[in-house]
């Protein structure tokens, strides 16, 4: 993996969010869910798809913080317009465990 300098790492702005709602998304290629998170009054609300759903479901995952990159161009993902990425890694199996802090943070803090 190439090298990257700490100004390349400053310029991916990752930021915790809320999840305030979330709809299966059976129109994707793949199991997803779509997602919108707060991300706190200076960035507002967000949505996103993910491939998450081995591990979470509508009605669980709402009201969870999760991270993700918040300054990439929003991307059609079928049907839906993804604003984010959510972040998170793949488990034994492959399937996404999503990353978020351990303790409750401001939404809209920014990742150190």
């Amino acid at each position: 993996m190439a090298e990257i300098t700490f100004d390349d790492f400053l310029a991916v702005d990752i930021r915790v969010g809320t999840v305030i709602r979330a709809e299966p998304y059976p129109e994707a290629r793949k199991p997803a869910l779509k997602l919108w998170i707060d991300f706190g009054p200076e960035i507002g609300e967000k949505r996103t798809s993910a491939q998450i759903t081995v591990h979470y479901d509508p009605e669980t995952i709402v009201g969870k913080q999760v991270m993700a990159v918040v300054n990439f161009p929003p991307r059609q993902i079928g049907k839906f317009m993804s604003e984010v990425l959510t972040l998170g890694f793949a488990d034994e199996n492959g399937a996404i465990v999503l990353a978020g802090p351990d303790y409750a943070v401001p939404n809209g803090a920014r990742m150190h």
